[in-house]
């Protein structure tokens, strides 16, 4: 059943893109087949994640069927004389494997081991296909909301202090390094998503299941809903309303995937002012502005934030090592999302909210709904509305009396990750709801 929803959604946006003349999810993830991928490193990443089906000497074949169809696949390219210019060179030997496996299920395999090499092969290539979903989302994004609401929320943002001009200003001095390293970061949180996946998943092919809650989930989930409030809250960042990018270091960039969208684009007259990060922008009464349609409005909430929320939250059930690279990509990836004149402050806090509500609501439904979980995913959702609300509607207020305003956003986040922890600490010792189910008489003997 979930499957049959998935593919009707996934036919949903590929009909909705046809609609502009682009091509949809479906079309973008059949290319990368033979085409240059996008993302070479996803797609060894959605493998990696399939394999957690297989046993080692499964994956030692997978690894090296990859890699061999990649090389030969790179060879025929060469003699052909094709150039990649807009892609990885490799990849596609790992979209290979994962279909092949599906086949391999279907064709040789019955029963429960079936079904179990179906679920990792639909893991790896949600994750894939999950990339190409978001990235039709934002092409919507930007052709159906010609207005943008940036000045509203750089409004709100003098609550906090204009943010993101301040980081911007510390990313620019930090120069070169310091704008690359935080490019890898901003640019694999992905692959960051897989690590912490594949350890939650390391005994699946022992135990020839899944556990109840894992990363994969939390993400996907994410994804699907947040470009869904970029319809509602369209805004751009403020790279792209108020400035012109962090003095061009992208064209230094060190990192092949590096996100050159706004360091240095040219928006054209569509910007209000060339401010962003040396100049803190105006307090004038805010109101609509019109957009170009190319640029994504995809930062209500920060979905990166949301993310990178995601991978501290499951991080904390891993050893030291791992722990320890979920705080550092949480911390990391807050600053470029400000540095990089992404996201306003604002759209942070509003991204956590927005994490923590869906990560209780799903473990809520891993517990059978359980009452604690679902009275904070409702105050989480509470919580994320009054902050759109306020953004909207407040702005002017929220900028007028900082003393008042900023307290009160920073005291909304903080109830909220309070609320989430003790609420999964009450939970944590407590047998889910399903089990608590009175025995059969059989059972009982």
């Amino acid at each position: 059943m979930a499957g049959v929803a998935v593919l009707g959604f996934l036919l949903a946006m590929e009909i909705a893109a046809r609609r502009y003349g682009l091509p949809g999810p479906l079309t973008n993830q059949a290319r990368e087949v033979v085409f240059a991928p996008k993302s070479g490193f996803l797609l060894y990443a959605g493998m990696a994640l399939m394999m957690t089906v297989l046993t080692w000497r499964q994956r030692a074949v997978a690894v090296a069927a990859a890699v061999g169809i990649d090389v030969v696949i790179a060879a025929g390219r060469w003699a052909l004389g094709i150039q990649v210019s807009d892609g990885h060179p490799f990849g596609n030997g790992a979209l290979w494997v994962i279909l092949g496996t599906a086949v391999v299920a279907v064709t040789r395999r019955t029963g429960g081991e079936r079904v179990l090499l179906l679920k990792g092969v639909g893991l790896g290539l949600l994750l894939v296909t999950g990339r190409k979903t978001g990235d039709t989302w934002l092409l919507l994004t930007s052709k159906t909301r010609p207005t943008v609401l940036d000045q509203y929320v750089a409004t709100a943002d003098h609550a906090l202090g204009d943010p993101s001009w301040l980081v911007g200003r510390i990313v620019t001095a930090a120069g070169p390094v310091g704008f690359n390293l935080l490019d890898i970061v901003y640019g694999q949180l992905a692959v960051a998503a897989v690590v912490v996946a594949l350890y939650q998943l390391r005994h699946v092919a022992a135990e020839r299941r899944f556990p109840r809650h894992h990363l994969v989930r939390t993400f996907l989930v994410i994804g699907l809903l947040g470009p869904a409030i970029y319809m509602i809250f369209p805004v751009v960042g403020p790279v792209f309303a108020y400035g012109t990018g962090v003095e061009h270091w992208a064209s230094v960039s060190l990192w092949p995937e590096a996100p050159v969208g706004g360091h240095g684009h040219d928006v054209g007259h569509w910007e209000v002012a060339d401010l962003w990060p040396r100049t803190m922008p105006p307090v004038d009464p805010p109101h609509p502005m019109p957009f170009d349609a190319f640029t994504p409005r995809n930062c209500m909430p920060s979905l990166h934030t949301a993310w990178a929320v995601a991978i501290f939250i499951h991080s904390r059930s891993g050893p030291r090592v791992l722990r320890f690279a979920g705080a550092f990509w949480l911390v990391a990836t807050l600053t470029a999302t400000l540095g990089f004149g992404y996201h306003y402050g604002v759209d942070l806090i509003a991204g956590v909210v927005f994490t923590l509500t869906v990560e209780a609501t799903l473990r809520s439904f891993d517990r059978g709904w359980d009452r604690r979980g679902l009275r904070f995913a409702a105050y989480g959702a509470t919580v994320f509305t009054a902050l759109l609300v306020s953004y909207r509607w407040l702005p002017s207020e929220m900028a007028r009396y900082p003393w008042v305003s900023a307290p009160l956003l920073l005291l909304a986040l903080a109830s909220a990750v309070y609320g989430y922890v003790r609420t999964q600490q009450q939970t944590v010792q407590d047998p889910p709801l399903r089990s608590r189910q009175p025995l059969q008489p059989e059972a009982r003997r």
